[in-house]
This record gives C-alpha cells, sequence and structure tokens, in this order.
C-alpha cells in the first residue's frame, strides 16, 4: 500500500518539511513546529529551549 507524502510548514520560516521538531523556543513556553535548519539555530546556547518530539511524514 502506497502513502502519499505529508508535509507541513515550519512555524519560524515557513518552508515545507517532511520533519519537524516541536518545540519551545522562548519565554512564551509555547510549542511550534519548526524545520530541521531553524531547530539548529533555535537549539543552540537557548536557556528557553526545550524539545517536545519530532514529527516525520512517513511513519515507521
Amino acid at each position: 500500500m502506497s502513502r502519499r507524502l505529508r508535509e507541513k510548514t515550519c512555524d519560524r520560516c515557513t518552508q515545507l518539511s517532511s520533519v519537524l521538531y516541536r518545540v519551545q523556543q522562548d519565554d512564551a513556553k509555547t510549542w511550534v513546529f519548526i524545520c530541521p535548519t531553524c531547530w539548529e539555530a533555535v537549539s543552540q546556547n537557548n536557556p528557553s529551549y526545550v524539545y517536545g518530539g519530532t514529527w516525520k511524514a512517513k511513519k515507521s
């Protein structure tokens, strides 16, 4: 059975991605989905950063 490719938009850069990370990136403590590129910038030296899981287009 074939599956269609699902994509979601990054809440930070608005690019479509098949993998997104659920994170809190600031003191507002709201959960957002960000792409791997934005994740690199958000996760580095950020005391407010909290990882909350990975969304993948293709489930294993």
